[in-house]
């Protein structure tokens, strides 16, 4: 076990999620790693997501569920869990993925050992068991970031006073937030790490890249050219 003294601030934005959000939310309960809080928000889902969560919210004190008043998107959702969050380190778990028990125990230790910024883990694809990324987390990030993101986003850990430092989720980007972070973050030079087993498991079916497969597409070579998007939401 590693020293459990600095608090662990999961954020997670969900959005019609009412099929995966419970087994999400319990990968986070479970979790080795015991100093954690679980901050939720919901984004106006049209389905049963937000009452499940309540449901769960109240076996737990340590699960602190938010409510947008109208539709914003990931990005900006992610931004007030940051702010509303009280720990060192923010880690990230998206709403139809699992973290595997350790996950949060090896990155909190992998962070604190070798004095990192930020790291994340390899994950499986919970449909084909084929391992993410496959061959690019051999290959020097800073090399890699201009041509594709070559991390998870739901295995990110990172400390929460670089997270404000870079100013949070960029919220010109609808979407590929998460590229645009990691490419601000690598540009900047803070130290990080992949652990290179998996540590997360990912649901493609109702994955955002899968069903908006174009806008996303769209924002991340914006991303790539390091210019400001056109198209908002």
């Amino acid at each position: 076990m590693v020293d459990s003294n600095k608090l662990v601030s999961v954020i997670m934005g969900i959005y019609n999620n009412e099929e995966t959000v419970e087994s999400a939310i319990g990968s986070i309960i479970s979790q080795s790693y015991k100093n954690i809080e679980l901050l939720i928000i919901d984004d106006k889902s049209l389905d049963g997501s937000l009452e499940i969560c309540r449901n769960i919210q109240k076996k737990y004190n340590n699960i602190k569920l938010y409510e947008n008043t109208e539709n914003i998107g990931l990005t900006k959702s992610l931004n007030k869990l940051i702010n509303y969050s009280s720990g060192f380190y923010i880690a990230r778990q998206d709403a139809d993925d699992i973290s595997l028990n350790k996950r949060i125990e090896q990155q909190v230790k992998c962070l604190e050992k070798f004095n990192l910024d930020f790291c994340s883990t390899r994950a499986r694809i919970i449909s084909s068991k084929k391992l993410l990324p496959k061959y690019s987390h051999f290959i020097p990030k800073k090399l890699l970031i201009n041509l594709k993101n070559p991390f998870i986003h739901g295995t990110l850990l990172i400390r929460k006073e670089v997270l404000k430092m870079v100013g949070g989720y960029n919220e010109d980007f609808y979407y590929a937030q998460d590229y645009r972070l990691m490419k601000d973050l690598i540009k900047d030079n803070y130290k990080y790490k992949t652990i290179k087993h998996p540590l997360y498991e990912i649901n493609m079916e109702n994955n955002i890249s899968s069903n908006k497969k174009e806008e996303q597409a769209y924002y991340a070579r914006c991303v790539k050219k390091n210019i400001k998007p056109i198209k908002t939401k």
